[in-house]
């Protein structure tokens, strides 16, 4: 495996857990419902929310690619990295739409395509 691969890799591992994470972070908050979000409801929401399985889950996905995130940021430029991050943006509204039903207008699937011709331009440099 080249050094640049072995980069990308240490660059994807994050980008992919960190929409993992946010997915089930998305199913948690939901299965609670609506929020009442006053002074007097702060501590209850506190405890369902750190109490929830997929919020446990989540975070703990989310942060795991924290590790391979500083691994990629020792091996290259943050210039280099970090527009790969936008590939989240992407891979997140793809998810929400296919394994939550989420609608996606037109307008936001061209942003996307765009982020990734960014991604590509950025990967090539």
């Amino acid at each position: 495996m080249t050094p640049m691969m072995l980069t990308l890799i240490l660059i994807l591992i994050p980008t992919v857990t960190g929409v993992a994470g946010q997915l089930l972070l998305k199913v948690g908050m939901s299965q609670l419902g609506t929020l009442d979000i006053s002074v007097a409801a702060i501590p209850s929401l506190i405890m369902r929310i750190i109490l929830s399985p997929y919020i446990i889950v989540g975070l703990a996905i989310y942060f795991g690619g924290v590790f391979f995130w500083l691994l990629a940021l020792n091996r290259a430029d943050l210039s280099y990295v970090y527009p790969f991050a936008s590939l989240s943006y992407v891979l997140i509204t793809l998810a929400s739409w296919l394994l939550l039903n989420e609608s996606v207008p037109p307008m936001r699937w061209i942003g996307l395509v765009i982020i990734c011709i960014g991604v590509m331009l950025v990967a090539r440099s």
